[in-house]
């Protein structure tokens, strides 16, 4: 192996990681100080001593810059299905991968706290941008799905399906970002969020509780 080639290239993808990073840290401060929409990428960048244009490099839009964990957000329950274990259903991978996250308090599950969950709710914006998310990841499981069972993701079955796995976890999420505006810490809503998660999830098994097993 050649160092001399390889160490500058990992040098300069961590100085952009962190480059990337500090902008995005500087950004979610003023928009959970001033507001999204009265944040302007000016003032992004000046707090971030970068230039303007390296904002826009790093960041195309400026909800990219609130929500920049978003290609997590739309892969999870896509991976989750494809990564269940034999044996197992899309719904129980699910159902398991959801219990996880309340465990953990995964933030992309919701448990972004309060301050984050009220930017998020005070604009329209990133409100919009959060309902296309949730379009998207069920757009990627219903793609899943349709590998999984060997059928096309048009399918009024996969097409169901999807729209029904992917309910139930937008569901939950609107319902983790209830419970933080009402002033519960994550502990609070994680005792709460997994019995009634648990409900929820209860009430497709008898329609897709063999669905793609694998």
């Amino acid at each position: 192996m050649d160092l001399t080639q390889t160490a500058p290239t990992g040098l300069r993808e961590l100085k952009k990681q962190e480059t990337r990073q500090l902008i995005s840290d500087h950004a979610t401060r003023l928009f959970i100080a001033q507001g999204f929409e009265q944040t302007t990428i000016a003032e992004i960048a000046t707090a971030a001593r970068v230039a303007k244009k390296t904002v826009t490099n790093y960041f195309a839009r400026k909800e990219d810059l609130a929500l920049d964990h978003q290609d997590a957000f739309v892969a999870t329950l896509a991976e989750t299905v494809a990564a269940r274990s034999p044996g197992e259903s899309a719904l129980a991978a699910l159902r398991r991968g959801f219990e996880q996250a309340v465990a953990t308090q995964d933030p992309v599950t919701g448990f972004a706290g309060l301050e984050f969950t009220r930017m998020i709710a005070d604009s329209p914006t990133l409100t919009t941008c959060l309902r296309g998310l949730h379009d998207q990841r069920e757009q990627a499981l219903r793609e899943t799905l349709a590998e999984a069972v060997g059928e096309p993701s048009d399918s009024i079955t996969v097409h169901t399906a999807a729209a029904l796995l992917g309910a139930v976890h937008r569901t939950l999420f609107d319902r983790i970002q209830h419970l933080t505006l009402s002033g519960r810490t994550n502990d609070e809503i994680a005792s709460l969020i997994a019995p009634e998660g648990a409900q929820a999830f209860d009430l497709l098994d008898p329609a897709l509780g063999d669905y793609a097993v694998r």
